[in-house]
C-alpha cells in the first residue's frame, strides 16, 4: 500500500508544475493560478492517490490540462496572452564584455521568442524533455499521446527552432 504525502510527494512538484504552466499560458500571473488550482484539484482528489502510479505525472497531467483551459478561454474572450521577452540574468563573465553580454542575451531571448510560437504540444513536450529531463515514456504519460508522437513533436521543435533561428540571424530581424 503507498504511503502518498501531500506535503513529501505534491508540494515540491510545484517549480516543475509551474515551468510547465508557464510554457503553456505565457504568463507569469496565469502560471501561478495554474499552479494554485492544480494543487486544489489534486487535493480534492486525495481519496484516488492509492491508484496513482506516478504523482509526478498526475500532476503535470492536471497541470497542463488546467493552463490548456485557461489559454483556450482567453481566446474565445479575445484576449491576448502574450509573453514578453524573457528576461534572463546572465551570471557574469570575467571574458564577457557588456556587448557580448547584450548580443547573447539578444539570442535567448529569440530562441524563447521562436520557442513560445511553437504549436502547444511541441513546446510541451520539447519543455518537458530538454527542461524537466523526462523520459519519452513519461511525456507520453503526460500528455496523453504515443512516445512516437512524443519523439515527433520533439524532432519537428527543434527543426523549426533551429530554422527560425538561422533565418532570423541571417537576416537580422
Amino acid at each position: 500500500m503507498k504511503n502518498i504525502s501531500f506535503r513529501n510527494d505534491v508540494l515540491p512538484l510545484k517549480n516543475k508544475l509551474f515551468r510547465l504552466a508557464l510554457r503553456i499560458t505565457l504568463d507569469k500571473a496565469e502560471a501561478e493560478d495554474v499552479v494554485q488550482d492544480t494543487m486544489i484539484k489534486v487535493w480534492n482528489r486525495r481519496d484516488t492517490w492509492e491508484r496513482i502510479d506516478s504523482m509526478e505525472a498526475f500532476c503535470m497531467t492536471i497541470c497542463r490540462n488546467i493552463a490548456l483551459d485557461k489559454v483556450k478561454a482567453a481566446a474565445k474572450r479575445n484576449i491576448a496572452i502574450d509573453g514578453t521577452e524573457a528576461n534572463i540574468p546572465l551570471t557574469p563573465s570575467h571574458e564577457a564584455t557588456p556587448e557580448e553580454q547584450a548580443v547573447t542575451r539578444d539570442r535567448m531571448n529569440t530562441v524563447i521568442r521562436i520557442m513560445n510560437s511553437l504549436p502547444e504540444k511541441q513546446r510541451s513536450a520539447m519543455h518537458l524533455r530538454d527542461f524537466e529531463a523526462k523520459s519519452y515514456k513519461e511525456i507520453a504519460e503526460i500528455l496523453n499521446i504515443s512516445e512516437e508522437q512524443v519523439k515527433i513533436n520533439i524532432f519537428r521543435a527543434r527543426q523549426t527552432i533551429k530554422q527560425k533561428y538561422a533565418k532570423t540571424e541571417s537576416y537580422g530581424l
